[in-house]
């Protein structure tokens, strides 16, 4: 049988308070309550987004917060994941030069929605394009009908599910992209999450390609 989520409105509820432990609210500038309220509308959105698979240990979600770089930076969103079970803060790899994560942005064909925050829904870490050339993978998953995650995205899974990121089953953000070679992805470095790049045309036995169904905001 398919795990799904029983109470979609008590697992939203989990989400905004591990954001709000991990000092969400502090690095948007605003105060718990402030932060709580402004995600609260999408609350009435995941009775139907919470219907796909969730077994987030198998690398499935069926629905995750997501908080955009316009509320919270990716330098601040990074150091805030961890590895299931560790301590030790991820980080950005030093081989994004300095300011290129503003130039990694949704490509044409990533439709975001126009909020601060919003749901990602029916996410994969798609383990199933490990060995497989990112630009093969990014055409399959748009064959399917589907959408390659963003970095924020794939952050905010990585923050909510952390047992998703394990030893050979990591992750490519093909979303996200700066108009050369780099496919961002988040991998296991030195015990800790890191965000980092590979090019387009190189396959990685331990990288796949996550995506989602779609996305959802509130109104």
């Amino acid at each position: 049988m398919t795990p799904k989520i029983h109470d979609a409105e008590k697992e939203f509820d989990r989400q905004v308070r591990r954001l709000v432990e991990l000092g969400y609210p502090h690095a948007a500038g605003l105060t718990d309550e402030q932060f709580a309220s402004a995600v609260a509308p999408l609350r009435e959105c995941v009775a139907a987004a919470g219907t796909g698979e969730h077994d987030p240990e198998s690398g499935r979600v069926a629905f995750a917060l997501v908080v955009t770089r316009q509320l919270v930076p990716i330098e601040e969103t990074m150091p805030r994941t961890t590895l299931s079970g560790r301590t030790k803060p991820g980080f950005v790899d030093h081989s994004f030069e300095e300011g290129s994560l503003a130039r990694f942005v949704a490509t044409d064909a990533v439709e975001l929605p126009e909020a601060r925050a919003y749901l990602v829904v029916d996410v994969s870490r798609g383990e199933e394009f490990c060995g497989v050339v990112p630009a093969d993978a990014m055409a399959e998953i748009a064959d399917r009908g589907r959408t390659a995650l963003t970095i924020e995205e794939g952050i905010a899974l990585l923050t909510l599910f952390p047992e998703v990121l394990v030893k050979n089953k990591c992750y490519m953000l093909g979303g996200s992209r700066c108009g050369d070679r780099r496919v961002p992805a988040l991998w296991i470095s030195q015990n800790a999450p890191k965000l980092g790049w590979c090019w387009e045309r190189n396959p990685h036995t331990w990288l796949g390609m996550a995506s989602a169904g779609g996305r959802v905001a509130a109104g």
